[in-house]
């Protein structure tokens, strides 16, 4: 199969803000496993952003940290969960027309993949990954926070909402969205389990929630749903 037009990286390196000296870091990082798939690409950008996830991570933690210096770990894992999930990366990624650098397979292009929530947000961490490899932690984490620092302003007054999911269905009523979907899902032993909340608003997932019970991961993913709408 022929191999498509590439676009030309040296656009999303000016809008990125950090100067490759290794492009091919940044072109790996936009491989979808599709376009690997098709194409007989070594590796798709998924090391990258297995890599970039964890950098995000603590960046995002170190400013909740400074950020919130009085609050307990809750509020700051709450903080965490609002800014850094699926529906909030992907609004970052479009914000930077990341989804116009994406490789992607001929069928999961045609199917809209370049508008898709999952692999915008996962190329995003994937392009986090690339700039720590290629500049180290400075450059990446400059990157995040000037990509997410105002989402964590904006996330900021909603954590004490009393009971985020009401709120959410009500911001969703008020704006002619469809009501709130939860699926939430527990792992590991009854004396020790974690459940796992996605909040879902039509087709699009807005939230995702950690928490030692189903309503507290609700809760939580709500609060990132209603930071991602607020937006």
């Amino acid at each position: 199969m022929d191999r498509p037009t590439e676009p030309d990286l040296r656009a999303l390196m000016a809008v990125v803000g950090h100067e490759f000296s290794d492009i091919s870091l940044l072109r790996l990082a936009l491989v979808h496993r599709s376009y690997q798939a098709e194409h007989g690409e070594p590796d798709s950008n998924e090391r990258l952003e297995f890599l970039g996830d964890a950098v995000l991570g603590w960046v995002i933690a170190a400013h909740a940290y400074r950020r919130l210096p009085h609050d307990d770990e809750g509020r700051l894992s709450d903080l965490r969960q609002a800014v850094v999930n699926t529906g909030a990366l992907a609004d970052r990624a479009r914000e930077i027309s990341l989804g116009d650098y994406v490789l992607l397979g001929q069928g999961e292009s045609s199917g809209g993949g370049r508008d898709k929530d999952s692999i915008l947000a996962d190329g995003f961490e994937a392009v986090i990954g690339a700039i720590y490899l290629d500049g180290g932690e400075a450059p990446a984490a400059s990157f995040v926070l000037r990509m997410l620092a105002a989402s964590v302003e904006e996330a900021i007054p909603v954590l004490d909402t009393v009971d985020a999911k009401t709120s959410l269905q009500e911001m969703c009523a008020a704006g002619g969205h469809p009501v709130p979907r939860y699926d939430t899902e527990g792992e590991g032993p009854d004396h020790d389990r974690v459940f796992t909340a996605t909040v879902t608003v039509g087709n699009k997932v807005l939230g995702t929630g950690l928490g030692r019970t189903k309503k507290a991961a609700e809760q939580v993913a709500a609060r990132a749903a209603i930071a991602a709408l607020t937006h």
